[in-house]
């Protein structure tokens, strides 16, 4: 399973903004993919409320894995953007 640590990239962490765009992309994609903070259980990268209790703060590291290589890349490309801007 493709799997790539980011850093989060939003200046507030993954609040309901961030979570809500990176739920809805994911959402949008034809595999599932998954968020986890180094250690934790993952959670389905299609839910805002899911990614929220990450707890995944400004600058805290974020592993995203999913089945397919490009839909990993881009979540995981949102999830290290500033989604605040």
């Amino acid at each position: 399973m493709p799997t790539k640590t980011v850093t989060v990239g939003s200046s507030a962490g993954l609040h309901v903004r961030p979570a809500g765009i990176i739920a809805d992309a994911a959402g949008e994609l034809g595999s599932t993919v998954y968020l986890a903070v180094p250690g934790d259980e993952p959670v389905e990268a299609d839910s805002a409320l899911l990614i929220m209790t990450l707890g995944a703060g400004a600058g805290d590291e974020v592993e995203v894995s999913g089945d397919d290589e490009a839909d990993v890349e881009a979540i995981a490309a949102l999830v290290a953007a500033d989604l605040d801007a």
